[in-house]
């Protein structure tokens, strides 16, 4: 926790057990922290949310240039371009969040490794009218969710 309070500074919200923290960006980033007993990361996960911070917005516009994955995965980005990074996920499904259609690709790094994240589920809006699909949400794991 501390480590990640030097990086992003203080968070937006947190809960009292320092097991969870929040950052939002001016433009409506969320990234999320959740941390075990110990103030170790067991996961990260980043969103587009349709709040956007007004509190702490001058501090806070740099962070949405560091919101990335190892290979350069941002929010935003098309589903084509996951597909270009990672390859075929271990699988895909359709899934909701807020009412709105969008399709989970799910990848498993466990044959990578104890050092880096086992797993990597990333939310994409369907593909419409032409439209690419876009990364909505980015999540990064210690294990299975």
């Amino acid at each position: 926790m501390a480590e990640a309070q030097t990086f992003w500074r203080n968070p937006t919200k947190k809960d009292p057990e320092n097991h969870l923290a929040k950052w939002l960006t001016c433009d409506g980033d969320e990234l999320n922290v959740d941390f075990d007993e110990n103030g170790i990361i067991q996961s990260v996960w980043t969103s587009k949310t349709k709040t956007r911070s007004v509190r702490g917005c001058v501090a806070s516009v740099t962070m949405a240039l560091q919101l990335s994955t190892g290979l350069g995965l941002q929010l935003g980005d098309t589903a084509a371009r996951v597909l270009q990074l990672y390859g075929q996920p271990d699988s895909r499904s359709p899934s909701t969040k807020d009412g709105q259609q969008l399709e989970l690709l799910y990848y498993a790094f466990d044959w990578a490794g104890p050092d880096v994240p086992q797993l990597m589920e990333v939310l994409c809006t369907v593909e419409e009218d032409g439209k690419p699909g876009r990364v909505v949400e980015i999540t990064l794991a210690v294990s299975s969710l």
